[in-house]
C-alpha cells in the first residue's frame, strides 16, 4: 500500500512539472513558427557554423571534429549535451601561449559546440562561466547564439573575441 501511494505521489510530481515546463508565459510567442526556427536550429552543424564563422574570422582554422570516441569531456549525444563539436586553432594565438596544451585544446584557438535546443546551449555556457569565476586560469570568452555555442580562448583580446560574437550572430 505504502509503495502505491509513493509511485502515484511520484507520478503526479511529474505530471505537474511537465505540464508546467510546456506552459508559455508570453501569449505573444507565435507557435506556429516555433517547429521551424527548431528544425533551422537542429539542423546546424558544428562544422556548418564553423565554416560561416571562419569566412568572417579568417585566423580560424579547423583543427578537428570531435566524435564520441576522442571526446575529452564525454558529453557528445549525450541528454542535454551537444550534438555535433568541432574544435579549431587561430593564428593570432602564439606558441608559446599553447605550449603543452593538446591538439583541440581550447586554448589553440576554440571550440563550436551545437545542441537540440538553445537552453541547453545557455546551460553549458554558464557551467564553464562558474568554473572560470572559481578558478581563473580557466576563463574564456563563450558565445551563445541560439542552440550554438562558440568558445575562445582569453589569450586573444577583448575585440579579437567580439569577432567571433559578431560572426556567431550572422548563424542562422
Amino acid at each position: 500500500m505504502k509503495r502505491t501511494l509513493t509511485a502515484a505521489a511520484a507520478a503526479a510530481v511529474l505530471l505537474a512539472l511537465a505540464a508546467c515546463s510546456n506552459s508559455k508565459t508570453d501569449s505573444s510567442t507565435n507557435s506556429a513558427a516555433e517547429p521551424a526556427e527548431a528544425a533551422v536550429v537542429s539542423a546546424l552543424s558544428a562544422h556548418d557554423a564553423f565554416t560561416t564563422i571562419s569566412s568572417q574570422v579568417r585566423t580560424a582554422k579547423l583543427s578537428g571534429a570531435v566524435t564520441p570516441e576522442n571526446d575529452p569531456n564525454h558529453l557528445l549525444g549525450r541528454p542535454s549535451q551537444y550534438t555535433s563539436k568541432i574544435t579549431f586553432t587561430d593564428s593570432r594565438i602564439s606558441a608559446a601561449d599553447v605550449d603543452g596544451t593538446g591538439k583541440g585544446d581550447i586554448e589553440r584557438g576554440g571550440a563550436i559546440e551545437v545542441f537540440a535546443d538553445p537552453a541547453d546551449a545557455k546551460a553549458r555556457a554558464d557551467y564553464i562561466q562558474g568554473f572560470a569565476k572559481s578558478m581563473p586560469t580557466l576563463a574564456e570568452y563563450d558565445y551563445v547564439h541560439g542552440a550554438v555555442l562558440v568558445q575562445v580562448p582569453r589569450d586573444l583580446t577583448p575585440a579579437q573575441a567580439a569577432a567571433y560574437k559578431t560572426a556567431a550572430n550572422r548563424l542562422s
